[in-house]
């Protein structure tokens, strides 16, 4: 290389650049190569990891370790579980090296397409999954008559398992746009300490997936979900207005009849509160997350100004988005009785009771399985 050639023919800030260290030249390309908000954010993250692990764990034994529990809507909830419990064990650990370690992207294009694919998998497969469960909700409280059929533990699962393939194979267009990119060579000299995962095809295909995303799998389902929730609140409201009030105390058959139904609409509106508080939430906690994408899509990359307002946005997102992966086990043990004596059970929180107190618990977590199907 002819360096004679190169210092006559360089700019000014070409020469101010060759006489910049490689660390240096990379911070004024890509920044530092650690987030200034990292402690913040890796002390809040840990919280929320451990909160998250355990609870999801623990949502996840007991509906798969005591069979009263294995029923269709708990199917969902293990559904979602497992889908937290993938983006804490292995989202949040490559966020966080990210956070530590900017750049150079360590795991190559196979880890960078590992990565795109898992976190738009399990977002997409947590929307579906609740869209699913609120179906699932409406056609046990306004259509029961149906519920025997289009709830059965096999059609559940394969319910789920066709969401989750779906979620798949959505989650392939925004994967097929990553891919490792590194700063172009400067002087003759390569830069690989650039690595980063980032989107390598036109940014306008880019925009018009995530685009398409944020409207098919968030805002028409939590359209939907809230249209379903109105419908069950209407049809819990006017059940309760015609519930007959049982005058007399003599156990004649109107009167067992019309305590079984008062029983029943208190369980359906038990676990209607709990998935309705469940979907507020989720719709709460995802919201940032999508609005943080299209605010990536779509703000002036040249504005510092823009570039501040969406670091805060991407941390409020971040820390939303895992939450939303530790808070559903908490709302189970404080919203359904059931769930919270399970809790208790596996736990062990409940060895000093008596084997008999164990049995009266089982049998009255039996008949409210009668009740949710």
């Amino acid at each position: 290389m002819n360096v004679s050639w190169v210092v006559a023919n360089a700019t000014e800030e070409e020469l101010d650049q060759m006489c910049l260290s490689v660390t240096d030249y990379l911070a004024g390309h890509l920044g530092t190569p650690r987030s200034p908000a990292f402690l913040p954010v890796c002390i809040t993250y840990l919280a929320i990891f451990l909160v998250g692990v355990l609870g999801n764990l623990l949502t996840c034994a007991v509906i798969l370790r005591y069979r009263v529990m294995q029923t269709p809507t708990n199917y969902y909830l293990l559904s979602l579980a497992v889908s937290d419990l993938l983006v804490l064990l292995l989202g949040m650990p490559l966020e966080l090296y990210e956070m530590w370690q900017n750049y150079p992207f360590l795991f190559g294009e196979g880890g960078c397409y590992f990565k795109t694919f898992l976190f738009e998998t399990v977002c997409f497969a947590s929307i579906l999954n609740v869209t699913a469960l609120s179906v699932e909700r409406y056609v046990a409280v306004v259509h029961p008559l149906k519920v025997k059929h289009m709830t059965t533990r096999a059609h559940v699962k394969r319910v789920i398992l066709m969401l989750w393939g779906l979620s798949m194979l959505c989650a392939g267009p925004n994967t097929s746009l990553h891919g490792i990119v590194v700063l172009p060579p400067m002087f003759g000299r390569q830069f690989p300490q650039s690595a980063i995962c980032h989107v390598i095809k036109p940014t306008w295909m880019y925009n018009l997936i995530i685009l398409i995303s944020t409207v098919v799998f968030f805002l028409l389902p939590m359209l939907i979900i809230s249209i379903l929730y109105l419908l069950i609140g209407l049809r819990l409201h006017r059940e309760r207005v015609m519930m007959p009030v049982d005058a007399s105390s003599s156990f004649t058959s109107e009167s067992i009849s019309s305590s079984h139904q008062k029983k029943l609409s208190k369980r359906n509106l038990q676990v209607t509160k709990m998935l309705c508080v469940l979907v507020v939430v989720f719709g709460l906690c995802w919201a940032p997350f999508h609005l943080d994408r299209l605010t990536w899509s779509y703000m002036n990359m040249s504005s510092e100004e823009h570039i501040k307002i969406f670091e805060h946005v991407h941390i409020i997102s971040g820390v939303c988005f895992y939450l939303s992966s530790a808070v559903n086990p908490i709302l189970y043990n404080l919203m359904s009785t059931r769930f919270r004596e399970m809790f208790s059970h596996i736990t062990c929180y409940s060895s000093s009771w008596s084997s008999h107190s164990n049995s009266q618990v089982t049998q009255r977590s039996t008949l409210s399985l009668k009740k949710w199907t």
